[in-house]
């Protein structure tokens, strides 16, 4: 399940309120861990508890280029609306791509609001490839829940334009270097190092296994969801949408 005992925890008093015997705290579940697991299983169950640093690009790439960061006609960050600033309504996502070992690579999406994750197979990473992916995946959604992209200056969004052209949805770009302006796609890459340890080659995962990578993050409970899922706050827009 990967849940963290902070998510564990917070998750049990939510979905348990009255039943106070169903209820233990994440200080008890690491004692736990620290204090009676032993040997192997130890090691085992240690490995979910620390998120590190996500497995996303190789050291060649992220070495900058003069090109890097030249989008033609991109729109900054600092001109998108307050509403996608502040997650006060829901259809603004954040984007980037994850890469693995061989030259593979996915694109990774996360709503803002809901913190709802979708994964997109990719079969390169040159803008055409990478465009026309997120424009097929795009028309899965309602346009009410999927209204705006904020990515990186990577060069695979240089046909930024022929995708909101294609779906009507207007993408922002961050400040060169600024990973931060993406915070919750960022952090969403670092659990994704849980499912697709680093160095793995990417390549072979069909989009169903991508699917299904997806729906595990989606269904774990998040603190700053007050330990409601991604799943359960997107499921709710998707009704307010029908």
């Amino acid at each position: 399940m990967l849940w963290s005992p902070e998510q564990i925890a917070g998750w049990l008093q939510h979905t348990y309120p009255n039943d106070q015997s169903l209820h233990v705290s994440h200080e008890t579940i690491y004692r736990s861990l620290f204090i009676q697991a032993r040997g192997a299983l130890k090691k085992e169950l240690l490995e979910h508890l620390r998120r590190t640093r996500g497995m996303r690009r190789s050291r060649s790439y992220t070495q900058k280029t003069a090109i890097h960061g030249q989008i033609v006609d991109a729109v900054s960050i600092s001109d998108r609306p307050a509403s996608v600033e502040d997650r006060a309504v829901p259809g603004h996502w954040e984007g980037d791509l994850v890469f693995g070992s061989g030259n593979s690579q996915i694109a990774t999406l996360v709503e803002r609001q809901t913190r709802y994750v979708m994964l997109v197979k990719l079969n390169g990473k040159d803008s055409q490839t990478v465009v026309n992916a997120l424009i097929k995946h795009a028309r899965k959604l309602p346009q009410e829940l999927y209204k705006s992209l904020t990515w990186d200056r990577g060069t695979e969004m240089h046909g930024h334009k022929r995708f909101t052209m294609a779906t009507d949805i207007q993408v922002y770009f961050c400040d060169p270097q600024s990973p931060w302006q993406r915070g919750s796609n960022e952090n969403t890459n670092g659990l994704l190092r849980q499912y697709m340890p680093k160095g793995i080659d990417i390549s072979g995962y069909s989009q169903a296994k991508l699917n299904s990578i997806a729906r595990q993050l989606n269904e774990r409970p998040r603190k700053t969801l007050g330990f409601q899922t991604p799943a359960e706050r997107f499921s709710e827009c998707v009704a307010m949408t029908g």
